[in-house]
């Protein structure tokens, strides 16, 4: 994918990747429904982004951790 410029790395993408597949076990064994849906899909957006290493909202606000 080239339209986009990794804004993390290294550690902080392994940590946000069990942090989302966490929140996302999380949620969907823990909440009712809805919420259970929606805590799930958030998880599931932090792992995605560290799983490739771009955040929207780190763009947005000028963040950019090392990518080593």
């Amino acid at each position: 994918m080239g339209f986009y410029r990794k804004n993390i790395g290294g550690r902080h993408q392994i940590v946000r990747v069990g942090i989302g597949a966490a929140a996302a076990v999380a949620a969907m064994t823990l909440l009712a429904a809805p919420g259970n849906v929606l805590g799930a899909a958030a998880g599931l957006m932090v792992a995605v982004s560290g799983f490739i290493g771009y955040c929207p909202l780190f763009a947005i606000v000028g963040i950019n951790l090392p990518t080593t």
